[in-house]
């Protein structure tokens, strides 16, 4: 019967000859994560970001807000109008439609109208983080998106705050007006941001691709 290692050094003190046992490494080397797999991950991320946020902008702007000129005689929603609008324009409009029109527009602000920004910031934080190496230029970039969001979400819940009311206030509804232009223009800024972000992204890749000089 085989002896134990304590038995061992018992009988045999230090010349014992004590079997090593090596315990498996706790890391297992087959499972390493290259920067690039870690890109490509971020890369599927942003893609699946930017088909939800075509999907939503094409719901809430090219659909349901189409849609919903059926209630209004034919008037479009403020969110549509680019240029803006004014207090007359947001009477005529209030006119219009009845509680049930202006419940079914605070219901698209509240779902899809929430969702389209939030999902679209976060997809171009990402798209600007994976693609821009510099801090100082990327917080730049990241601005225009994070801005986005805050007065689209904020536009929203002007516009019907403006159309809420019996008599159309001027100061609610220049401020509505104002937010949605500027979530027009912030839209347009943050594709723009977003796609000097993936320019900036591929200059590295280009300048590494180029084959070393031959001796």
């Amino acid at each position: 019967m085989a002896k134990t290692p304590a038995q061992r050094i018992k009988k045999h003190g230090s010349k014992a000859a004590v079997p090593q046992h090596h315990l498996p490494p706790v890391i297992n080397p087959t499972t390493h994560r290259s920067p690039q797999k870690a890109r490509n991950n971020g890369n599927l991320i942003v893609i699946a970001g930017v088909v939800a946020s075509l999907f939503l902008f094409w719901y809430v702007h090219l659909l349901t807000l189409d849609q919903l000129r059926q209630l209004s005689g034919g008037l479009a929603m403020p969110d549509s109008l680019v240029g803006g609008f004014d207090a007359a324009y947001v009477g005529e409009l209030n006119a219009a439609m009845d509680d049930d029109a202006r419940g079914q527009l605070n219901y698209v602000h509240k779902t899809a109208g929430t969702l389209f920004p939030l999902i679209f910031g976060f997809t171009w934080l990402l798209l600007i983080g994976t693609n821009v190496a510099r801090k100082s230029l990327r917080w730049v970039l990241w601005a225009v998106p994070l801005l986005f969001v805050v007065v689209r979400l904020w536009g929203n819940v002007a516009i019907d705050a403006a159309l809420a009311a019996g008599t159309p206030d001027a100061g609610q509804v220049a401020l509505a007006s104002a937010l949605t232009v500027a979530g027009w223009v912030l839209l347009v800024l943050s594709l723009l941001a977003g796609a000097a972000a993936v320019f900036m992204g591929k200059r590295p890749a280009a300048g590494s691709a180029r084959p070393a000089p031959q001796q």
